[in-house]
């Protein structure tokens, strides 16, 4: 396990995320991508989240993670938090920080202002106990191997009401649909490390 750390440590030294130069105009999220060694494979910690009025992601599968509160001193603060609060796992004492990914721009028709998802890549020396909270429909661990393999990558059809249909990549994992920007930074993940 020592070995899988050092090994990720490495990779990700060499890494420069790119940051969104208006994150600190914008709405600010921040999201965990939490590894662990199973079996030979890496696999990346997911979540389903719950079905909820006024969600723009409610039912999609994300990373534990969530909006800044003004208590956060930075997206890292709200990220960790985030995660202690939606599956209870506490990555300050259960994991390594191995970096910064690369920041997320979206814009939301439900809010004022465009969002800046920050991202934070951490290891699991064991894999510990999930304690899910109201939000979180469900969990799973997801292989880095299954993603890396191209012939799992498929499309489907998305469509904003009022707007045209887009053909999107997407994965399905155990019935599971993982698509948009939980895509975009498992893409990002699988370059760097795989």
């Amino acid at each position: 396990m020592v070995k899988t750390q050092a090994l990720l440590q490495d990779k990700w030294q060499d890494f420069e995320p790119v940051l969104d130069q208006h994150r600190h105009t914008n709405r600010r999220s921040a999201v965990t991508l939490s590894l662990r060694e199973h079996r030979g494979d890496l696999e990346v910690l997911m979540m389903q989240r719950a079905q909820r009025d006024g969600d723009p992601w409610s039912g999609q599968m994300s990373f534990p993670g969530g909006r800044m509160d003004p208590q956060d001193r930075h997206s890292y603060d709200a990220a960790v938090r985030e995660c202690q609060e939606e599956v209870g796992i506490d990555l300050l004492t259960d994991a390594v920080t191995i970096g910064r990914m690369s920041d997320v721009h979206t814009h939301m028709k439900a809010g004022p202002a465009a969002m800046t998802v920050s991202a934070y890549l951490f290891y699991l020396d064991k894999t510990p106990a999930i304690y899910p909270n109201y939000e979180v429909a469900d969990t799973i661990w997801l292989p880095l191997s299954y993603l890396a393999d191209q012939s799992n990558r498929t499309t489907m059809e998305w469509q904003r009401e009022g707007e045209e249909a887009m053909v999107l990549p997407c994965y399905y994992y155990q019935q599971k649909q993982v698509w948009g920007l939980s895509l975009l930074m498992l893409d990002e993940l699988v370059s760097v490390v795989v």
